[in-house]
């Protein structure tokens, strides 16, 4: 009898999906409608719904055990065709793929993670692990968890706090004075007005977990190690003013930024809850609606090809092998050399006036977080100007594909860039992962006169809409999801520098001339190095890991770029004039490898 009401209850809902009728369809009780007097439009619809009218309970005991069987079986034969239908797609794009990075090593992303992976598959103490991992691509199976632990905060052991001045003074501990310099100096740390009218507003996602956070507390909290090994006490922590020194390990490209505390306890530090950008004082301009979604008007007018790439489509002379470009040049094995400078009283407030004087827009503005973001200019030459605004997460949460979660790493810098050719905005770059896209800046969303931008939840991947984000896999099991969440507007807590990208000399600009610089030349990695085999943590599936290293810093993403996109100069870069409805773009790979370390 319980089969047989399983039996019944899952024929029903199946008759139920078969017999929806989209709601345009005029077809108002069609059960009880004949089909004399049903219109021509329907009385075919009405036909299939009175062959497929629920069955009853009654009719349904009628039934032998037998037939109840069969047709219970035939409806989960076909939920199993469904399934294996999802697997072998997935599995047959990663074969293709694993055979494509197995003939076109050079074309296909090979992470450090896969240089490694015969002494990471000796680290289990399993030899089934070991072999389930080495022949079939399934590791961890010991310990695998699906989806990352969520520890409890009751069980936490007390943390360590940076006080707020703490964190004040980390970011204005310089050396040099403003009135020592010389006017070709001060020429080369100004940032132009136009690069702080201009800054983009960021949508952090409404259910977030890891938000916003600070350099300097996240050294606080983590100890460097030579890839698993303390290269100093945990008491010894590194700042933003000897970050650099680390460099001395083997040129620093195997240094990563280590957890003190376990992850997957989610010390607060690592959540950034207390970044969450605070609109709650930021007034709406009378007789405006906050929060008034963007129609996808083009503001501006629309060049052709030709026209809108004249003369900044590509500027100056590409980024180095180093550092994510493709130029050659020797004096880049080189450090940089840090530009220190002490910052002059007159100048402490500077740069929230010119925000103050920057309009917003007339509908909402952007809140204040705690974690600073990081500015970097970059003038190309003949007129054209870089600005990248740098995004910092203390932790990745990676995405889900069929309830396996791949890519959590520690540590999390996001960029977005505008190119400016003589003062004017022409394009705008949102990175994505390993990869990104590039719109013009009349197509992109605006408040006021700023773009917009919107963070995608876990990942921080940085889209032009809010929506679903597909990417890589088909049939959008993997994707990201952005929305109106909190406004952040990185210009009202900001670091600015200015970067010679030709001698790769990094100045703290004439806004903040104390912001230290060494941090920016760390060559590591800021955040763990991918776990163990044998750690709980850790697990791999189809070539995935469940924890990948740490990224590279601003200094590895092709400051020096000719075009907007982040690859190489050879690689295309398709600037769009349009925005995909609903945020379902399709996702290719290939823009280039910046956040790789390229030993060419």
């Amino acid at each position: 009898m319980a089969f047989k009401r399983r039996y019944f209850h899952a024929l029903q809902n199946q008759v139920a999906l078969l017999t929806d009728v989209p709601e345009s369809t005029p077809t108002p009780e069609p059960f009880n409608q004949s089909p004399e007097t049903a219109s021509p439009s329907t009385s075919s619809a009405l036909t299939i719904a009175d062959n497929l009218t629920p069955p009853t309970l009654s009719s349904i005991n009628s039934l032998d055990n037998s037939t109840v069987y069969l047709s219970f079986r035939d409806l989960m034969i076909r939920r199993k065709q469904a399934v294996l239908a999802v697997c072998s797609t997935i599995l047959g794009y990663l074969a293709f793929y694993s055979l494509y990075a197995y003939l076109s090593p050079h074309n296909a992303h090979i992470g450090d993670e896969d240089v490694e992976q015969a002494r990471w598959i000796a680290t289990s103490h399993s030899w089934i692990d070991r072999q389930a991992c080495k022949w079939f691509g399934v590791c961890g199976v010991a310990h695998w968890r699906s989806r990352m632990y969520i520890g409890d905060h009751s069980q936490r052991q007390e943390q360590n706090a940076l006080l707020e001045s703490e964190l004040v003074s980390a970011w204005t501990e310089g050396k040099n004075r403003p009135e020592d310099w010389t006017k070709d100096e001060r020429i080369m740390r100004e940032v132009p007005q136009y690069v702080l009218d201009y800054a983009p507003l960021v949508h952090l996602y409404s259910g977030e977990r890891f938000w916003p956070c600070d350099i300097a507390e996240h050294l606080f909290h983590v100890t460097p190690y030579l890839n698993y090994t303390a290269l100093q006490a945990r008491t010894q922590n590194a700042n933003l003013t000897n970050l650099d020194q680390l460099n001395q390990w083997n040129r620093g490209r195997f240094v990563y930024l280590t957890s003190d505390d376990n992850v997957e306890e989610l010390p607060d530090w690592l959540e950034g809850e207390k970044n969450i950008p605070d609109t709650s004082d930021k007034p709406i301009d009378e007789g405006e609606e906050a929060g008034v979604a963007w129609d996808g008007s083009v503001i501006g007018e629309l060049l052709d090809d030709t026209a809108i790439r004249e003369g900044w489509y590509e500027a100056g002379e590409g980024g180095t092998h180093g550092q994510g470009g493709d130029r050659h040049d020797s004096a880049s094995e080189k450090l940089g050399v840090p530009m220190d400078t002490v910052e002059g009283e007159e100048l402490l407030d500077d740069l929230h006036a010119r925000a103050e004087k920057s309009h917003v827009g007339s509908q909402v503005r952007g809140g204040r977080s705690d974690a600073p973001a990081v500015l970097i200019v970059v003038d190309k030459g003949n007129g054209i100007v870089d600005a990248f605004w740098f995004y910092f997460y203390s932790f990745n949460l990676g995405n889900v594909v069929l309830n396996v979660r791949f890519g959590n790493h520690v540590g999390d810098w996001e960029h977005s860039m505008v190119r400016f050719q003589h003062g004017k905005p022409k394009a705008v770059y949102f990175s994505e992962h390993n990869f990104g896209e590039a719109y013009s800046y009349e197509a992109v969303e605006k408040i006021g006169k700023r773009p917009v931008i919107y963070s995608a939840t876990g990942t921080h991947a940085m889209y032009a809409t809010a929506g679903i984000h597909r990417y890589i896999l088909p049939l959008g099991l993997l994707h990201d999801m952005t929305d109106k969440g909190p406004l952040w507007d990185p210009l009202l807590n900001s670091h600015t520098y200015t970067y010679d990208y030709l001698s790769d000399t990094l100045r703290s600009s004439n806004i903040t001339p104390n912001a230290p610089t060494q941090w920016f030349y760390f060559a590591g990695h800021w955040g763990d190095k991918f776990y163990a085999l044998n750690d709980d943590r850790q697990y791999r599936f189809a070539g995935q890991y469940h924890y990948v290293n740490g990224p590279l810093g601003p200094r590895f993403k092709n400051l020096g770029r000719k075009k907007v996109c982040q690859g190489r100069s050879t690689d295309p870069c398709v600037i769009k004039n349009w925005i995909g409805a609903d945020g379902l773009f399709k996702r290719w790979r290939g823009l280039g490898h910046g956040n790789d370390w390229n030993d060419e």
